[in-house]
């Protein structure tokens, strides 16, 4: 692509915004009546972000944000919301890894991934759920959905050109249709993505006298199919019925050129190694909620059924060239991993006539997983095989109790789960996985409204978060004859007590939150010194803890409209084979600036980051990141919408750490510079909805 081209686009970019600001300020009537009509003009128009005791809701439908192609991206425009640079995890500022819920169905980055941007209305995060929701996660993630009440139809067509380092389009088909009590969705999407990746890693093992560096960049070409489809049907106004599927099926070809030098002792080594890929990630799931009035105890009951299924198939053959001479074979690698979960539950929910609700249920969820490791070493003349295979069950009960009493509202509410685990290889007798523990997580919440425009919070909630299957698994990615990236079947879940209060005024507020983690999982070490081999996996730390204090400051000043999120952290990460450094705060910053301009054009301008990280074992770059985008809408049945995103090209990861005496410097580059164009067409028109989902898997989001 000519390297000139995004330069053009920016330069026309601009010059298409500032002519539009400058009709924006020229068009506005001069006189009293027209200004007075303008005001009320713009304050019926929907705000973009709302927040509500500490929580933060986004209108993705009204807003510049209904063009961006993908519900991973779109993310990560989102205060407080963090996207890693392998797009395989969420975190929010503060919070760590959030449960991501659509409608009322719990799903994993898999799910999001096959969620039609075109068919979400409003993403809320919740920073302190209540106990009606999973143990696992300190915050949520709320998609809901546009669906319809009264018979309509509508489809909507989109197409995203995408210019990144490499060409990217996005083509997507999302419909919905309602007629009398039936019901029904659909979304279908072709992605032809081509991304480019590169990261550097610097290391010492002064044990060993080994002192070793590499720098490794991918080319992918990614062919992505994503669709799904729902029906709900509605048996009279108490009971109804839905059933839901969707899937991702993803194939990847890449390439991987790594250039590593590694001085062991007085031996030195340059090598440049080449790895051709392919990949296969397939995902499906589904469900079916049935939910009933019991009229006799004036109770809702709600039984649900889900299925999902994670398949991957990962095939490398690797080259070598040591020193400038030439490229031989050294491994043929062909890995598989599988995972199946199903799980059931009941809800139960009655509410009293002095406004308490009672909510109580039950759920059992059961997954296995296995892992088929196959490498032929060339430098060895020989294979290794082995199969792993992994089984988890689940089985918990719930109640919670919510109400109000004068001007203050409550919820209180009590969990318990039994996990049972157990891990071995398939030629073994034995397991080396074998763990059975019971948990109690209590959740209480009490607001207390000082008056129509202040209110007070306070939130006490224990909490865990288990690892994501695939990393329980065998599965490794061979980055040079040093170094491996692997997986580690021990992981054990992190235990999270979590205590904030909130102080709101109108839409502005201050919130403090204290936090203590048992058994956090981050990256580690671990160095074979009879092959020469290290390899970088995860691992529980000791200990996490630390303080936060979020101010979010919203205003609206005419045609411009500003949501501004500071965070303040203090946060420590402990662990006793990891070298201990000075921990001090960071500030997290974050500002969408809209702006509403004539003919219908919009026109925003976003930026955030964070300042130099040092949280005991870590220590993470400052960032500053700019977004915009002018979007504009043709009559009632088009728009169109410009972006440039990383427009200094700044989203870029380092990382520095000492564990288990190795000591290292990681360097990320994300390609996130981009400039794209969408185009969108719908007919139809979509109204209120009927539509109703239902979580049944509460381990959902890991299965990857």
């Amino acid at each position: 692509m000519n390297i000139y081209l995004p330069l053009k686009l920016l330069v026309a970019f601009m010059l298409f915004c500032l002519s539009f600001i400058a009709n924006a300020q020229n068009e506005i009537p001069k006189d009293s009546l027209s200004q007075k009509l303008n005001e009320v003009v713009i304050t019926q128009n929907k705000k973009t972000f709302t927040n509500s005791n500490g929580n933060i809701k986004v209108d993705v439908a009204n807003s510049i944000y209904s063009a961006i192609p993908n519900p991973v991206d779109l993310l990560s425009r989102l205060p407080l919301v963090q996207v890693n640079p392998n797009r395989e995890r969420i975190s929010i500022v503060g919070k760590g890894n959030p449960l991501i819920y659509i409608d009322n169905q719990r799903v994993g980055i898999n799910e999001l991934n096959a969620l039609a941007v075109a068919d979400i209305k409003t993403i809320e995060i919740i920073q302190n759920p209540s106990s009606k929701y999973e143990a696992e996660g300190r915050a949520v993630i709320l998609i809901t959905r546009k669906l319809s009440k009264k018979d309509s139809f509508k489809t909507e067509i989109s197409e995203t050109a995408s210019f990144k380092k490499h060409y990217n389009n996005y083509l997507g088909f999302n419909s919905s249709f309602k007629k009398d009590k039936l019901e029904w969705k659909a979304n279908l999407s072709y992605n032809c993505r081509n991304p480019w990746e590169n990261h550097s890693i610097a290391y010492q093992i002064p044990q060993a006298d080994i002192i070793s560096n590499y720098d490794v960049t991918a080319n992918s070409n990614v062919k992505q199919y994503i669709f799904g489809g729902g029906l709900f049907y509605k048996i009279n106004e108490e009971d109804y019925v839905s059933v839901n599927i969707n899937s991702n099926l993803r194939n990847d070809t890449f390439d991987i050129n790594t250039f590593t030098f590694n001085q062991n002792q007085n031996d030195q080594n340059n090598v440049f190694t080449l790895s051709d890929n392919s990949s296969k990630k397939n995902f499906i799931n589904s469900f079916i909620n049935y939910s009933k009035k019991i009229k006799a105890i004036d109770t809702k009951l709600l039984a649900g059924f889900q299925y999902s299924n994670f398949n991957q198939h990962l095939w490398s053959l690797v080259e070598n060239n040591y020193n400038e001479t030439e490229l031989e074979l050294s491994q043929n690698r062909d890995q598989k991993f599988n995972v199946d979960a199903f799980s059931g539950r009941i809800d139960l929910e009655k509410k009293f006539k002095n406004e308490m609700n009672l909510e109580y249920g039950g759920l059992y969820s059961a997954a296995k997983s296995k892992s088929n490791y196959d490498v032929f070493d060339y430098d060895q003349n020989e294979n290794t095989t082995f199969d792993y295979n992994f089984k988890e069950a689940n089985l918990a009960a719930y109640s919670q109790l919510s109400g109000k009493i004068k001007k203050a509202t409550f919820s209180v509410g009590l969990r318990v789960e039994n996990t049972n685990v157990s891990g071995k290889y398939s030629t073994d007798d034995a397991f080396l996985i074998d763990k059975n523990y019971t948990n109690l997580f209590p959740k209480a919440q009490l607001s207390f409204s000082i008056d129509s425009t202040k209110s007070v919070s306070v939130d006490y909630s224990k909490s865990i978060s288990r690892p994501n299957y695939s990393s329980l698994s065998m599965i490794a990615a061979y980055i040079n004859p040093y170094f491996i990236y692997g997986s580690n079947i021990n992981l054990g879940p992190t235990f999270m007590d979590v205590i904030s209060t909130v102080f709101q005024y109108h839409d502005k507020f201050i919130k403090l939150t204290l936090y203590k983690n048992k058994n956090p999982v981050y990256q580690d070490f671990v160095f074979d010194n009879q092959n020469n081999v290290l390899t970088f996996t995860e691992k529980n730390f000791q200990k996490e803890s630390g303080f936060n204090i979020e101010l979010t400051l919203p205003f609206t000043y005419k045609f411009w409209t500003n949501t501004n999120s500071l965070v303040f952290t203090k946060n420590k990460i402990e662990d006793e084979k990891a070298l201990f450094n000075s921990s001090k705060p960071y500030l997290y910053y974050y500002s969408n600036n809209t702006f509403k301009l004539p003919k219908d054009f919009t026109f925003v301008l976003s930026f955030w980051g964070a300042t130099k990280q040092k949280e005991g074992v870590f220590e993470r770059n400052a960032k500053l990141i700019f977004d915009m985008s002018l979007a504009k809408s043709f009559g009632k049945n088009w728009n169109c919408t410009l972006s440039y995103n990383d427009i200094f090209k700044n989203t870029i990861y380092t990382e520095r750490f000492t564990i288990n005496d190795i000591g290292s410097r990681a360097r990320y580059l994300v390609d996130a510079n981009e400039v794209s164009i969408t185009l969108r067409y719908s007919f139809g028109k979509i109204k209120e909805s009927e539509f109703k989902e239902k979580s049944v898997n509460e381990n959902e989001s890991r299965i990857r």
